[in-house]
């Protein structure tokens, strides 16, 4: 549900005759469950492991059709609540309808006590390999993480989700999903893979959900990529709980449920799925109410299929090693002055760039970042590597990529898909663009600098190919929403 300013206000009025507390008690319950209405997200795939991850609820569907909570600010002066007016806002909190609460409000999903097992085999066997039953986490959102080892690379795995309740032998309700493994480092292969960032929820552009996911999800991608900004805590996540429920709704909307059972999938972290735009950990404020930095990277790991660390690499077969990396755990505040002490990955990560990177013999090595390394940005931005903001710890990341025949840069966090190239370096970096028409902005559509190679401030989705034909290339293509083929890079391995 969307406002103007207008509606926003009589909205407001209205509201604050009606609201109750946050802890009304829930009014929707469905004994018959557990069931699987967040679905599946299927992780961190190496040659050998996979971790998947899945959550129990008590409906069978999320809740549709529902008014939407509303964080109101207190004015330290007068004592007065006002809806949002800046980040500078004071002691957020939510509220709800009356007779709502946050199991029944628009994309609610409660969860639920009961046990999960999964099954699996290759598509080839005809033996499943099934796990133990493992009860769910309430402290963790009602999830489990399953780490499947000794897997086969260059594999395509069938998957069988299946709940429980606690007491009960009977299955109460099952979701299939496939998965593959990387090829081996020797391995010569032609691998496609997807990338995605910046979705907000209220920028849905299908009737169920985005429509880049079915779109997606008829390439039969090897992988999938989400660079950050999966959700937006900013408005409506003013505790944990409702940081759960910013999840909940996202992942329970058909489009993406159906996608991210289909295909393997890594996931970056950024500002809104960390705390709110532009954070780092020591900002004192109660804009985000009682919900903190630190809780913010709890929940970002207990809903996210990822073994441990969030920096990682992966290797698909010989041509091709991805490196995904953390941009808020470890950064120095944005407001501190440049120089060599100021890091937005820090030391270790930093090492541990250099270190895998040189070690790695793939053809072409991709590094996917949250925010931007190249750029160009917004003058008035300073939270990433294109700015001056970092520009000490740019350059020397810069530098580095640019010492490495066939390496590119990925970025997320932009809302407009361009090409850029350094004009010193000669480093190319692709920015993704937001997944929806209606989230895109922040650019200027004439604004074309000397180094982009392509511009377009809009919504859409970009797709990867490495192919080893003829000595190797890779093909960068960026999409429309409506899966339109906007603009395609192409280059032959050096």
């Amino acid at each position: 549900m969307r406002f103007n300013q207008l509606s926003i206000s009589i909205f407001t009025t209205l509201f604050l005759l009606i609201i109750l507390p946050a802890e009304l008690t829930s009014q929707s319950t469905n004994q018959k469950g557990p069931y699987l209405a967040t679905g599946i997200r299927i992780g961190d795939v190496s040659q050998t492991e996979a971790v998947i991850w899945t959550r129990l609820t008590l409906n069978k569907n999320r809740v549709n059709d529902a008014p939407q909570p509303i964080a109101l600010y207190t004015d330290p002066d007068t004592g007065k609540k006002h809806i949002r007016k800046t980040r500078r806002d004071k002691n957020g909190m939510i509220y709800f309808p009356y007779g709502y609460d946050i199991n029944t409000i628009e994309g609610a999903v409660p969860g639920s006590k009961g046990e999960v097992r999964l099954q699996y085999r290759k598509i080839d066997s005809s033996e499943w390999q099934i796990t133990p039953w493992e009860a769910v986490d309430s402290k963790a959102n009602f999830s489990r993480k399953f780490i499947l080892n000794n897997l086969e690379s260059g594999s395509t795995y069938s998957l069988l989700v299946e709940a429980r309740s606690e007491k009960g032998r009977a299955i109460s309700a099952q979701i299939k999903g496939k998965f593959k493994t990387p090829p081996d480092a020797q391995t010569s292969k032609k691998i496609v893979f997807a990338a995605s960032t910046c979705q907000g929820y209220p920028d849905q552009d299908h009737p169920d959900g985005y429509k880049i996911y079915p779109f997606l999800e008829s390439l039969d991608l090897d992988f999938f990529v989400h660079a950050g900004d999966i959700v937006y805590y900013d408005n409506t996540a003013k505790n944990k709980e409702m940081a759960h429920h910013n999840w909940n709704r996202m992942f329970s909307l058909p489009t993406n449920k159906s996608f991210h059972s289909q295909v393997t999938s890594y996931f970056e972290k950024d500002d809104h799925d960390a705390w709110f735009n532009d954070s780092y950990r020591g900002i004192e404020t109660s804009f985000m109410g009682e919900f903190t930095f630190d809780q913010g990277l709890e929940v970002f790991l207990q809903e996210m299929p990822i073994k441990n660390k969030t920096y990682r690499t992966f290797r698909w077969g010989k041509d091709l090693q991805i490196w995904l990396v953390e941009g808020r755990d470890y950064r120095s505040p944005n407001t501190m002055a440049d120089g060599p002490e100021k890091t937005i990955w820090g030391k270790e990560q930093i090492q541990w760039f250099k270190r895998t990177v040189k070690a790695s013999n793939a053809t072409f090595k991709l590094l996917i970042s949250p925010t931007p390394i190249i750029g160009p940005d917004r003058y008035q931005k300073k939270d990433n590597h294109s700015n001056k903001g970092f520009y000490y710890e740019g350059e020397q990341i810069r530098k580095f990529i640019a010492s490495q025949s066939n390496m590119y840069v990925i970025c997320g966090d932009r809302h407009w898909q361009y090409v850029s190239k350094h004009p010193k370096y000669g480093i190319v970096e692709f920015s993704i663009g937001p997944n929806s028409n209606e989230h895109a902005g922040g650019w200027k559509q004439e604004d074309v600098r000397p180094e982009h190679l392509y511009l377009n401030v809009t919504g859409g989705t970009m797709t990867v190919t490495i192919d080893p034909d003829e000595g190797g290339s890779i093909s960068v293509k960026h999409y429309s929403v409506d899966g339109l083929q906007l603009n395609e890079f192409k280059s032959k391995a050096k």
